[in-house]
């Protein structure tokens, strides 16, 4: 027959395995936080059960006894919040809540920064913004579970400042509409720091991207502060989205009298001279017959969309001079005056 181990013998070797076993994770030097809180409990609970066995050896109380007494103290009441009792069970737990929501909230605004900065979603004081309002937030969640556990009514609290919330809804309405407008444009990253974009027909390069709003840099080196709803409401121009290759178009107009397959040859050609990206091949267009030219539009592509007005100012002086040189007019409205002579009238004759 295979002798039972006594009371104290499982005790002894379950406190033994859980010393060994919170010492092996806490050997582990992780940065994992739910390691090191699992080696704490264990380590707890094997040094209550030594404590528990070296009392009952002690003392030669059954652990049960001892473990029923605890009980019962722990769950005295001693004072009652709007009809529930309070006991130091009540007030561990609530130290508990309060404590592990603290802890939570740390853990989870750490593990948002390392996810958001090591997928280069924002920049780091926009993460350290966000992150820190969903610590706040999770405390905050905490806090009203711990208040709900000391039997504190919250919706007392909720119904009292339900005048002071609706008339700071009121106030904060825009800055919380850009708010919301940041972090969609931190998740959905549709417009990222040096992303070129044209807002209100003007272009500009995206410096920071913050929560509330977005900072940018126009072409005379003019910082402007767009208010993120602006940027989430009204359609804007990302030259930088999917591609950086932008057409740089330049319009000319010749005289009639000129001979349009030579000013195709000529347009192509000095389009072809401009230093340009070779993905795709320069475009010559002939637009429409206007009132005092023949409209023609040259454009090439470009992979730097901050050098549009640049590569647009090289192509028109070379569209100046090629078509200087092959003797091609380039026209502009002009305006004939015809004077004629006065024609002769008779006087009228008077009657008597």
């Amino acid at each position: 027959m295979i002798p039972v181990p006594s009371s104290e013998m499982v005790m002894f070797l379950a406190c033994c395995g859980g010393l060994a076993i919170s010492a092996q994770l806490a050997r582990m030097r992780m940065e994992d936080h739910l390691l090191l809180l699992l080696a704490s409990l264990v380590r707890a609970v094997a040094v209550v059960m030594f404590v528990a066995g070296v009392a009952q050896w002690l003392v030669g109380v059954p652990f049960s006894v001892a473990f029923e007494g605890l009980r019962v103290a722990l769950n005295t009441s001693l004072t009652t919040i709007s009809g529930a009792p309070i006991t130091p069970m009540t007030l561990i737990s609530v130290i508990t809540i309060f404590g592990g929501s603290w802890w939570m909230s740390a853990w989870v605004r750490r593990a948002m920064e390392r996810m958001l900065l090591g997928q280069k979603i924002g920049d780091p004081g926009s993460v350290a913004a966000l992150a820190r309002l969903v610590q706040y937030l999770v405390m905050g969640t905490g806090f009203a579970i711990g208040l709900e556990t000391l039997g504190i009514d919250l919706g007392a609290f909720f119904a009292a400042g339900a005048v002071f919330a609706v008339g700071i809804g009121f106030a904060m309405q825009t800055i919380a509409e850009n708010f919301v407008s940041g972090v969609i444009l931190l998740a959905e990253r549709t417009i990222r720091p040096g992303d070129i974009l044209e807002v209100n027909g003007e272009m500009v390069r995206v410096i920071n991207l913050g929560i509330r709003s977005t900072l940018a840099r126009t072409n005379d080196d003019e910082e402007i502060i767009i208010p993120n709803a602006d940027l989430v409401k009204n359609p804007v121009k990302n030259l930088k989205l999917s591609d950086s290759l932008l057409r740089v178009r330049v319009p000319v107009g010749v005289a009639y009298e000129s001979d349009l397959p030579e000013v195709m040859r000529v347009l192509r050609a000095c389009a072809e001279s401009v230093p340009s990206t070779d993905k795709r091949a320069p475009v010559v267009q002939l637009k429409g017959f206007g009132a005092s030219s023949i409209d023609f539009e040259v454009s090439v592509w470009t992979e730097d969309p901050w050098m549009r007005p640049a590569v647009g100012s090289e192509l028109a002086m070379a569209i100046w001079a090629a078509l200087k040189q092959a003797n091609i007019t380039i026209a502009f409205p002009q305006l004939d005056v015809h004077f004629d002579p006065p024609t002769r009238t008779e006087r009228p004759v008077s009657l008597p």
